[in-house]
């Protein structure tokens, strides 16, 4: 089989770049996924990503684990990614969060010219059909539906509340004019139609719609093998699907967007990375590129939970489990309710200290207990909230455990591996302290877990003991123009020819904020860049 362009992974980026590029009636795209078809209902029902995300079992979920972490007393981390049409918009909190505009032209201003926010702007606008209509700063009309919460818990406007009790005052649009606020969070999820209440993931806001053109083959549970490679250029991809392996040829080009993990992971195996990388595992090198695999960074996140006397919280007990029942049964009817909820339903962006000159901390408020990403289970009622450091100096890497595809990535995120990560962290940790004492929450406050004496000591040591990832893993194929860098501000991958990647590997640093609409906004405007290229031809 041969086409014009082949696109490795049908996550995030890679279903918003196969529906876009299939526009073109005059070329034809091929969309590989490893995963299923996204279509389930552990997918469509907001609240069932509870059952997903902790990967036990695996369900549309990578499930990978990090190598030990120093800075977490050796623990090793994991790492849930989507495996699935949607890729991880298909699992998560669907929580619609951009970032701030500084971050945008700090891209720009470390070589990633015409990322900018004035130049990534209107790609946001282009992909967003947000419920309240259009504005300068949204609009309508695009393939996201980004919605209001129809029916969050009484508990997260109380958390809104005690945010303001601690000085972090409400806002009604973290996407607006500024992010600095608490509130409830926008979220992914289509607000009318037949399908309202449904998450509205990457796959089914752009891809489903355009599953029927006759220039798109969509090929599941199909594992990506390598890039094939011929005289410096990128000529397909070499694929496996149980015992069997095929070459799906591209005319034009070829576009990884297997993440942050799977995009590094895919080049190296094509012969494409580190020398000694490729050397230590036997792989011939076909172009040293020793950006490959290297400036991981993720927010590293550290949760507080408190059992709880209300039952208008998320329990696992009998009597919980009978109200998701019947929540479910009301979601099926009209498309609200608790089935409806995001989980993470409040949330806030705030200052550790007066000499920061924007947010550089996030709370996550969730109606239930979580606690080791849903895998350490609690029957009681409850709620949690989680800090993470928006802008973290530390820096991981991802690399080979062996030649295998099959095999999953090495990856070390590096977690507080500079001590002003955990510096911040302790503060956005007291603030966090400050808020779940508050007044507001205090018909729902029953027993905290995991207390500690308040020291500094004793804090550190838990965050130490409990903290991880709020899946945020970014930059393995950074985007630049110095030596390290992987693919240049078109995404093109240096000196491979007819090679880009498109996800959110390519940012030269973190957001601040939640990465899924960024990587949309990534991969919306990559197709134009993909769609001038051609025009140069």
């Amino acid at each position: 089989m041969e086409f014009d362009y082949v696109i490795a992974g049908g996550g995030s980026a890679g279903s918003v770049l196969a529906a876009r590029l299939s526009e073109d009636p005059s070329v034809t795209v091929c969309l590989v996924e490893a995963g299923g078809g996204g279509r389930d209902l552990l997918i469509r029902a907001p609240a069932l990503v509870a059952a997903m995300v902790s990967g036990r079992p695996r369900l549309n979920n990578w499930a990978f684990r990090t190598v030990p972490q120093p800075g977490l007393n050796g623990r090793r981390g994991y790492q849930p990614r989507g495996k699935a049409l949607g890729g991880s918009s298909a699992i998560n909190a669907m929580l619609y969060v951009r970032g701030q505009p500084e971050d945008y032209d700090a891209w720009a201003d470390q070589g990633a010219d015409g990322w900018d926010w004035g130049a990534c702007l209107p790609y946001f606008l282009k992909a967003e059909n947000n419920q309240r209509g259009a504005s300068g700063l949204h609009a309508e009309g695009g393939p996201l539906s980004v919605s209001d919460q129809s029916d969050p818990r009484a508990v997260s406007r109380a958390f809104v509340a005690a945010c303001g009790e601690a000085q972090i005052q409400e806002t009604a649009d973290f996407n607006g004019s500024t992010q600095a606020g608490a509130g409830l969070y926008q979220v992914t999820q289509f607000h009318d139609g037949p399908r309202r209440g449904e998450r509205c993931s990457a796959a089914a806001g752009y891809l489903f719609p355009a599953m029927d053109r006759p220039n798109l083959t969509v090929l599941t549970r199909r594992l990506v093998e390598k890039v094939d490679l011929s005289d410096g250029r990128a000529t397909g991809l070499v694929i496996r699907q149980g015992g069997r392996r095929q070459r799906i040829g591209a005319r034009r080009e070829v576009i990884l967007s297997a993440g942050a993990f799977g995009s590094p992971q895919i080049l190296m195996l094509s012969g494409i990375g580190p020398e000694d990388e490729l050397r230590a595992q036997g792989i011939r090198v076909q172009h040293a590129l020793p950006g490959v695999g290297q400036n991981l960074q993720d927010h590293l996140d550290y949760v507080i939970s408190y059992t709880s006397p209300r039952t208008d919280v998320i329990g696992l007990n009998p009597g919980g489990l009978a109200r998701l029942a019947g929540a479910g049964l009301r979601w099926r009817k009209d498309g609200q309710g608790l089935f409806a909820s995001p989980m993470a339903e409040g949330g806030a962006f705030f200052r550790s200290g007066p000499q920061v000159d924007r947010p550089d901390l996030q709370f996550h408020f969730v109606i239930g207990i979580v606690d080791d990403h849903m895998r350490k289970l609690h029957w009681s009622n409850g709620f949690s909230c989680h800090v993470c450091v928006l802008r973290p100096h530390s820096r991981g890497s991802v690399g080979l455990n062996n030649a295998h595809p099959a095999m999953a990535p090495r990856i070390d995120p590096g977690f507080l591996t500079d001590a002003r990560d955990l510096a911040v962290l302790k503060v956005g940790a007291r603030v966090m302290e400050q808020v779940l004492d508050a007044p507001p929450l205090a018909p729902w406050r029953g027993r905290r877990l995991y207390p500690h004496d308040g020291s500094d000591a004793a804090l550190e040591a838990d965050i130490r003991a409990r903290a991880d990832t709020i899946y945020h893993p970014v930059g393995t194929c950074r985007m630049g123009v110095d030596d390290q860098a992987v693919v240049d501000p078109a995404l093109r991958v240096r000196g491979v020819a007819g090679l880009r990647v498109v996800d959110a590997s390519v940012m030269p640093t973190l957001v601040s904020g939640n990465t899924n609409a960024p990587t949309i906004m990534i991969a919306e405007r990559a197709a134009d860049l993909v769609r001038m290229g051609d025009a140069g031809r």
